[in-house]
Order: C-alpha cells, then sequence, then structure tokens
C-alpha cells in the first residue's frame, strides 16, 4: 500500500499560493482548531460532575460536525467543530465559532468600506477574490446587497439621530459649526 504524503510546499504550488501564505493558512487553521478543541474539552471538564438520573454523564463528547470553510483575512480555512451532547435538554455553544458563522466580522466589514471606495455590486465578487483568493465562497452579489443593506441603515440612523446639546458649541478650527440657540 502506497501512501503519499504532500508537503506544504507542493500544496502552496498545487493551489497558486506562496510558501508563506500556505503556511500562514496551515498555521491559523492548527490554530484555531485547537482554540476550539481546548474550548470543548474546558466545558466538559468544568461540566464532568452533572448527571442524568440514569447515572450517565449528562454532558459527552460525540464526534465533530461536518467540516466547514471559514472565510478569514488570509483565505479560507477548514475546520472541523467537535460536537457535544447533551443529555439534559441544554445546547453548547462555541465563544469562538458560534453555529452558522461563515466569514468573520473583518470580512463583513471589508464589503461596506470596499462599497464606499466605489467598487460595484457586480464587482464584488471578482475584487474580494483577488484580496482573499479564488477558494473565499460565501460572497456573492446578494451576500453584498444584504450587508451593503445592513450598513445603510446603521448609517442612516446615526444620521437621523438627534444632537441633545445645552450651552454647547460645537467648533471645528474657527468655525463655529452649531451654537445652540438661547433658551
Amino acid at each position: 500500500m502506497e501512501t503519499k504524503v504532500i508537503s506544504l510546499a507542493e500544496r502552496a504550488k498545487d493551489e497558486g499560493k506562496s510558501y508563506l501564505e500556505e503556511l500562514l493558512s496551515e498555521g491559523a487553521r492548527k490554530l484555531l482548531q485547537t482554540a476550539i478543541e481546548n474550548e470543548v474539552a474546558e466545558y466538559l471538564e468544568i461540566h464532568q460532575e452533572r448527571r442524568t438520573d440514569a447515572g450517565q454523564r449528562a454532558i459527552v463528547r460525540n464526534g465533530h460536525h461536518p467540516e466547514r470553510e471559514l472565510v478569514t483575512g488570509i483565505g479560507p480555512l477548514k475546520v472541523r467543530q467537535p460536537r457535544i451532547r447533551h443529555r439534559d435538554g441544554q445546547k453548547f455553544s462555541s465563544a469562538i465559532l458560534p453555529p452558522y458563522m461563515r466569514r468573520v466580522p473583518s470580512i463583513d466589514a471589508l464589503i461596506p468600506a470596499l462599497y464606499l471606495k466605489g467598487i460595484s455590486t457586480g464587482d464584488f465578487t471578482e475584487a474580494l477574490s483577488a484580496i482573499l483568493g479564488e477558494r473565499a465562497s460565501g460572497l456573492s452579489a446578494t451576500n453584498v446587497v444584504r450587508l451593503k443593506a445592513g450598513s445603510r441603515g446603521r448609517i442612516q440612523g446615526l444620521v437621523q439621530a438627534r444632537l441633545e446639546c445645552q450651552g454647547l458649541r460645537l467648533l471645528v478650527g474657527r468655525w463655529n459649526l452649531f451654537q445652540p440657540s438661547a433658551r
């Protein structure tokens, strides 16, 4: 039986990445995977004394969830999150990698920034694949429009917020921009 071990350098060449990029990506993936495993181990350790009425442990480890891709600033990372089984009806939710998270929040913040710089909705997929790599998924035009709408709502909320100032004058340089009315 022949086994083939592929080095990071070979994998980087196959995927069109530099060795440094592949090394950073693999290091980040291992670090994230270790952090998630440690979080689950700590959770199980804290709750090891909890038992069901039948005397079984109430919280046990139960394999892994299917592998999923998380889009990050250094490209997509594949992670496998451990599965925890609660026999008492409760549920575990990871603080590191919440359920259904497919992109890190900084990627979601990148989209409105690119929009404000003038990139059109149709060009987002191409621009983000240039930044994050060809394998970056989950960043379709539909998602871009949804994220833009959320940002637009937050901006309009800030614009419509009323400033209530008493006796305060807003100066920029030597220009008086706001003078509250005398009461």
